[in-house]
């Protein structure tokens, strides 16, 4: 679905990555975990045309999209839920929901996938009139995840999902993830809780630095000591 090849990154004179490659296959979700710093927010900025990658090249089932501007992505079905959620606070959840649909003109499908949206976040649903910038951080996170569904991505990018939410909370939105997931959307994922994120991916890369150190089955290397000790910490 989605193919990274020696991508470079470059913020003026830091290279924040230096020539990644990365994939996501039909029906997988492949996170990226690595410190504050190792590079996962701006690579998925890079795939969705936030930030000009300097070097290498970006696919989307065979199409290479990596000069193509953000909008044109979208229209591609690359969809990025940003860190910090990116909500319009003054509009409703509604308006937030229907905003994820600009692009496409099919009626019934946006119908459709409005229903679905409140059927997986009935939080939402109750709050549908209500600002979003009234919502709790835990709401602001579903409405994020709820708009970007709402554009019927093809590949769905997911950055810090569960940031500054409450165990409940996570558990909650990770459910969400693994739902969306088995409906056949495949996600790539950038998460700071690693064990949850190898939990819930098929594939992993370990980012250090703007590198590529580590990569494999997300099981196999919940499983590596090495891997446990740098990044799962105890429990």
């Amino acid at each position: 679905m989605l193919e990274v090849r020696e991508l470079v990154l470059r913020y003026g004179a830091i290279e924040a990555l230096h020539g990644i490659s990365l994939r996501v296959e039909a029906g997988q979700i492949v996170t990226l975990i690595g410190a504050n710093g190792a590079g996962k927010t701006s690579a998925l900025r890079a795939i969705s045309g936030l930030e000009r990658a300097a070097a290498g090249s970006i696919w989307l089932e065979g199409e290479e999209i990596t000069r193509l501007a953000p909008h044109e992505i979208v229209r591609r079905g690359v969809i990025h839920v940003p860190e910090g959620r990116g909500i319009f606070a003054n509009l409703t959840v509604r308006e937030n929901l229907e905003l994820g649909a600009w692009r496409r003109r099919d009626r019934a499908g946006i119908r459709s996938d409005f229903e679905r949206v409140c059927g997986l976040f009935p939080r939402l649903a109750e709050r549908i009139r209500q600002s979003a910038g009234t919502l709790s951080g835990g709401e602001q996170q579903m409405l994020a995840i709820g708009r970007g569904l709402m554009a019927a991505p093809r590949v769905l990018l997911l950055d810090e999902p569960s940031l500054g939410l409450s165990p409940i909370l996570v558990a909650m939105i990770f459910e969400i993830i693994g739902t969306i997931h088995a409906a056949g959307t495949p996600i790539l994922l950038v998460e700071q809780n690693a064990r949850l994120a190898l939990k819930a991916a098929d594939q992993a890369f370990i980012l250090e630095t703007g590198r590529v150190v580590r990569s494999g089955p997300a099981a196999e290397l919940a499983e590596d000591p090495a891997v446990a000790a740098a990044y799962l910490g105890a429990g």
